[in-house]
């Protein structure tokens, strides 16, 4: 099946949550559908349809159509957009004309449940007559049978064309292994879907013994087997190029086993502003839905492309394949959404090193929110455990000292002081609430933790005490993670311990005459920014180099020489 079609397939994964049936319900990717999630969703696409209607002075049946056809013309994202106008249209134009909030029509259509124990979670103020009465009212106006219509969706991988698709998608979002890979050596030549925007680009995937970041074979004579566009013979003294220009070079990769914020997570602002959306905003948005709305291309470890999303790109792989041009593509990021130490094992499997056949590596674990995050409504009991970090480290270990090849190192990040969020974006208005000056962080903060969907409970919330434990559980944990570093030692790598620049990215920002909130995701309000992510790369780097700069080893002065028989050595 074609990129397109698998974009679409994704989308209408997400839309098929609309089953309200009780037991039963379709799972997305191995999981059942979130009922939460689709309110979400729901609410943020009524209010975006909303002020579509106010900025361009229309209907909202017209802010419906200028909606769908923003996606590019007779896509597969636009037929599907079209789809759910014809169930849903009707209803929410109808309540959004006798000036019902989102809220409101997004409870009257059933993409928002209440649960018996919980209230009505609201983005917005309540109506007058108060939010019970405002949706009974609504239910009254919206047309029978709109969830039969919708329910029909949810079965999509029970039809036989699609079936082992999503059984294959479903195997690469929980494994995070490329959906691409006809050779099995866990890279592609495919961008997304877990591809080369996450790991170094395969330059031969009919052969599983080429790949990036393996030592060359027979010095690369014939064919270029670790995809760093060296390869091939000097005909003026017969020497092999990888042998001429790499060998003795300490030509050494990157792995990063992350989190959201290093899978580089981001939702476009411009997506739910009405007066930025066009068709070019959202051109992007196939791609970001088979990255999972991540951008690791432009991430603070691994990122190798200019930014397209605001601020510019740095990274440590970049500034490793400058100092060394023979690692090229020689990059991984193993970093999942929801990423933690409870998870870590699972994100391991999936590491792609040999000791006997690959090169050293730099391996940097920063998982550096979630095992103090969640949005568990006793959140502190939810957190991870000092005894509970401890052991899931010393297995991890363990099991990357069988799996990297001598001379490797790994660094532990500490987990990020996140008390700076709070205090930066609670009284500011989220980009949903720009054009009418409605809606602020501590409004968004508030409906996902009433939806028991706030990324971090501990942090994101107006409880000093609460803020303050969350922070002396990261430090108790970091602890945990310097004291490892510190005391053991391993045979094929060594083991250091760094503390999270975001402290001296905020700083750096501040004293060039910037604002935190500048450094924050504007959607989520929670991960660092490609601002933020391009400073923590250059502090980063800057620190091994003055800490431990054999982990970098040294400049290969043959870089030029590369640069001029090899060009972008094959591009990325």
């Amino acid at each position: 099946m074609p990129p397109s079609s698998t974009f679409l397939l994704i989308f209408m994964f997400l839309f098929s949550g609309t089953s309200s049936a009780p037991s039963g319900r379709p799972k997305l990717f191995g999981h059942k559908i979130n009922q939460q999630h689709i309110c979400v969703g729901c609410v943020i696409l009524v209010s975006v349809i909303e002020q579509l209607a106010q900025v361009h002075n229309s209907t909202v049946e017209e802010a419906l159509e200028r909606f769908c056809n923003y996606f590019p013309e007779t896509s597969e994202l636009q037929k599907v957009c079209f789809l759910a106008v014809a169930i849903f249209a009707p209803d929410i134009i109808k309540l959004l004309e006798h000036k019902m909030n989102a809220d409101v029509v997004c409870y009257s259509i059933k993409l928002c449940k209440q649960t018996a124990d919980q209230p009505y979670c609201h983005l917005y103020r309540p109506p007058k007559v108060g939010l019970d009465a405002a949706i009974k009212e609504a239910e009254e106006m919206t047309t029978a049978g709109t969830w039969k219509k919708a329910h029909g969706l949810s079965s999509i991988c029970l039809l036989p064309l699609v079936k082992d698709l999503c059984e294959k998608i479903e195997k690469v979002m929980k494994n995070e292994l490329p959906f691409e890979d006809l050779d099995g050596d866990m890279f592609s030549n495919f961008a997304t879907l877990r591809g080369y925007h996450w790991r170094g680009r395969d330059c031969d995937d009919g052969t599983a013994s080429v790949y990036p970041g393996r030592r060359p074979d027979n010095w690369d004579a014939q064919q270029d087997s670790n995809c760093n566009g060296i390869w091939g013979v000097d005909q003026k003294d017969g020497i092999p190029y990888e042998q001429k220009f790499c060998n003795g070079t300490e030509s050494k990769g990157i792995i990063l086993l992350g989190d959201s914020a290093g899978a580089h997570f981001h939702i476009p602002p411009e997506w739910l502003t009405a007066s930025q959306i066009s068709w070019k905003v959202y051109s992007d948005l196939p791609k970001a839905l088979a990255d999972e709305l991540d951008w690791p291309q432009f991430s603070e470890v691994t990122g190798f492309l200019n930014s397209t999303i605001g601020g510019w790109t740095d990274s440590i792989y970049q500034r490793l394949r400058k100092r060394n041009r023979c690692s090229h593509r020689d990059y991984q990021n193993i970093s999942r959404n929801g990423g933690s130490s409870k998870n870590l094992w699972n994100l391991l499997k999936n590491l792609a090193r040999s000791q006997k056949f690959d090169k050293p590596v730099i391996v940097i674990y920063a998982m550096i929110g979630n095992d103090v995050c969640n949005g568990k409504t006793d959140t502190v009991a939810a957190m991870t455990t000092p005894g509970q970090l401890r052991g899931s480290m010393l297995k991890s270990l363990r099991y990357l000292d069988s799996l990297l090849p001598k001379g490797s190192h790994v660094i532990l990040f500490s987990l990020a002081n996140g008390d700076f969020l709070w205090d930066n974006l609670y009284n500011r208005y989220h980009p949903l609430g720009q054009l009418n000056k409605d809606i602020t962080y501590k409004q968004i903060y508030s409906f996902l933790t009433c939806l028991k969907l706030n990324p971090c409970n501990g942090w994101l919330s107006p409880n000093d005490t609460l803020r303050s434990i969350t922070t002396k559980r990261a430090l108790q944990l970091s602890s945990i993670l310097s004291g490892i570093a510190e005391s053991q030692k391993y045979a094929n790598f060594d083991l250091f311990y760094m503390d999270c620049p975001l402290k001296e990215v905020v700083e750096e920002w501040l004293e060039q005459g910037g604002e935190g909130w500048q450094l924050i995701e504007p959607v989520d309000g929670f991960h660092p920014n490609q601002i933020a992510s391009a400073l923590a790369a250059r502090i980063f780097w800057e620190k091994i180099s003055y800490k431990w700069p054999h982990v970098l080893g040294e400049v290969n002065p043959n870089n030029h020489q590369i640069a001029a028989v090899f060009k972008d050595q094959g591009g990325y």
